[in-house]
């Protein structure tokens, strides 16, 4: 025995668990640390602990606040079963298979049963971050010139440089939510947790939280095992208060798994799942016939499993490997037409795509932002196009993917067979604040609207007191501080307006507009934007007579350039290409 075998092999032993052991069961959890009239986060992930709730609270209007940056499924269903006061969200919508406003915060908002405050994805990270501080404000370049700066002015504020550059900047106010809940892929009995590898905003409001966090994970592992992968874990265990063991507790969502051992398997987004649930959220009775099928005639998570079953969950841990989507693809192949013939919305995409290799040529911009819908189709072929000719770009969104190469079959950015292809995986901060705002910007954002007016202003919140689209997202950032912006739009009297009634995104920095119909600029310094080219309609040979049509289906008194270029109709190549990213017709709708 060695001289200081005792020291070596008691006092200084690290061992393999240490601190006192936090787990408990979900229901628990909630039961201890989320009381009525609490102001709570809920990570994008955090989807079984949503189920938990409703299980907890249904029928007793406990008045929370809700924090969720991105709304799914689950959290819809919170709004729905009358658990909330208020909703602070940047998107308040149905996001998958293809976006739309959500039958469910529709019904809350005209019936006023929750207040809604409306945030840009940036912003509310960085409120989150100055919780997380501990100190009053933090600085944004977001929201300036939008409604939700008059609409927030409580808690946000423009402010000259108080260090004498000249410029203006905003203010936003901390928040900190009395209890965060995150769901991660590891932790440890005491609460070190190893987050997902892409978070949106889990990590900083789970630091602002005042109270401990609520973790829930796919895995509870040793301190050994934490320490072998310290690089990622994002919470460390002295801010946690429960640790829960929840297998697939992001589900309907999926999680991917990088850098940590084979047998911790992802799994992918439950497509059917979704889909028979917003179907489901069309009217009231169906909802609550779904939640009580789902939620409420199911004890806990465990029952929910089952319920799934396994033959389900197996299949679900399959689709998540990387080369599922060929798989996948070929499933769908007589989907895919290559007939020439094509519809307003695969006419707007190849138009789009074009115009964007254009404008990244000549601008030298090295990153895309891309949104979801038609403006990222028209992304992914630019991407692709651009490969072609030997030029080098980055796509990304918002939830942290960067450098990605879109696999066919896949038109949802987020989808995980995208993530495989990722060069860098980081978050909403980073993407956002650095990538996008900060000083080495070489970025051009792609956005969809619901409207947009003349001057290029966009509104995605709200159309009138009583009617609530989606939410400003990440647009509002994109819109603020990229190099520029183009939005991609169908055009119709409804949608192109003389002056939006709600500004999600200011148009100061969207400098070109596609609709299905033409493409219009801001020329020279005008604000205002101007037909500069007409796309194709086999119907209307007559380039005169599309103009005149595209004035007469426009709501403002519309200038037309001087010489208004004429756009060939889209390649049998190109259209055949659109049509493999998006085999199932989500975006692009059904040719003819």
């Amino acid at each position: 025995m060695g001289k200081y075998d005792s020291y070596t092999k008691g006092l200084f032993a690290i061992p393999e668990f240490e601190g006192e052991s936090k787990v408990t069961t979900l229901g628990e959890a909630i039961r201890r640390n989320v009381k009525p009239g609490m102001t709570v986060h809920m990570a994008q992930d955090a989807r079984a602990a949503a189920c938990e709730l409703i299980r907890q609270f249904q029928g007793t209007r406990p008045g929370l606040t809700l924090i969720v940056s991105v709304m799914g499924q689950h959290a819809l269903n919170v709004v729905h079963a009358g658990l909330l006061k208020k909703l602070i969200t940047t998107n308040a919508s149905d996001l998958f298979p293809a976006p739309g406003p959500s039958a469910i915060i529709q019904r809350a908002f005209k019936d006023k049963t929750v207040e809604i405050e409306s945030w840009s994805l940036l912003s509310l990270l960085q409120r989150f971050m100055a919780g997380a501080l501990d100190v009053p404000f933090m600085p944004t370049k977001s929201l300036a010139d939008s409604s939700m700066a008059e609409h927030n002015k409580g808690d946000y504020v423009p402010m000259d440089d108080p260090f004498g550059s000249g410029k203006r900047v905003g203010v936003v106010r901390a928040l900190q939510p009395d209890v965060s809940i995150v769901h991660g892929w590891a932790a440890d009995p005491y609460g070190n947790t190893i987050t997902m590898p892409v978070d949106g905003d889990g990590i900083w409001g789970a630091k602002a939280a005042r109270n401990p966090v609520i973790v829930t994970v796919e895995r509870i592992v040793s301190t050994d095992f934490i320490r072998e992968h310290a690089p990622l874990v994002k919470i460390p265990g002295h801010m946690v208060g429960a640790v829960c063991h929840v297998p697939f507790g992001a589900h309907p969502g999926g999680i991917l798994n990088k850098l940590l051992p084979a047998d911790f398997q992802p799994y992918a987004q439950d497509r059917e799942f979704i889909v028979a649930h917003r179907n489901a959220s069309q009217k009231p009775d169906t909802l609550d016939a779904w939640l009580n099928e789902w939620v409420l005639d199911v004890r806990d998570h465990e029952g929910y499993l089952k319920k799934l079953g396994a033959d389900k969950l197996l299949w679900l841990r399959g689709r998540a490997q990387g080369d599922a989507w060929e798989v996948e693809l070929r499933s769908l192949a007589d989907n895919v037409s290559e007939s020439p013939e094509y519809n307003a919305s695969e006419l707007m995409v190849v138009a789009a795509a074009r115009h964007l290799v254009e404008r990244m040529l000549q601008h030298g911009h090295r990153v895309v932002l891309t949104g979801i819908g038609t403006g990222g189709l028209a992304a992914f072929l630019a991407y692709y196009r651009l490969r072609e000719k030997g030029y080098t770009i980055a796509l990304t969104i918002g939830s942290g993917y960067f450098g990605y190469a879109p696999r066919p079959g896949c038109p949802t950015q987020s989808d995980l067979a995208n993530s495989y292809t990722a060069q860098m995986l980081s978050d909403g901060l980073d993407i956002y604040g650095v990538v996008v705002a900060g000083p080495k910007n070489a970025s051009i954002g792609i956005l969809g609207a619901g409207q947009i007016d003349k001057h290029g202003n966009i509104n995605s919140t709200r159309l009138a007191a009583d009617t609530y689209l989606t939410g400003a997202g990440g647009g509002n950032d994109a819109a603020s501080t990229a190099r520029e912006c183009m939005a991609v739009v169908p055009q119709s009297k409804r949608r192109f307006m003389e002056q939006v009634p709600y500004i999600s995104m200011p148009g100061r920095g969207v400098t070109v507009l596609v609709s299905n119909k033409g493409i219009f600029q801001k020329l020279g310094d005008s604000q205002e934007l101007v037909l500069t080219h007409c796309l194709p309609d086999p119907a209307v040979p007559s380039l005169e007579k599309r103009i005149e049509a595209i004035k007469a289906n426009c709501g403002w008194d519309l200038k037309v350039a001087p010489r208004v270029e004429d756009v060939p109709p889209p390649t049998v190549e190109e259209l055949t290409a659109v049509r493999l990213l998006d085999p199932r017709k989500e975006f692009i709708g059904p040719r003819g």
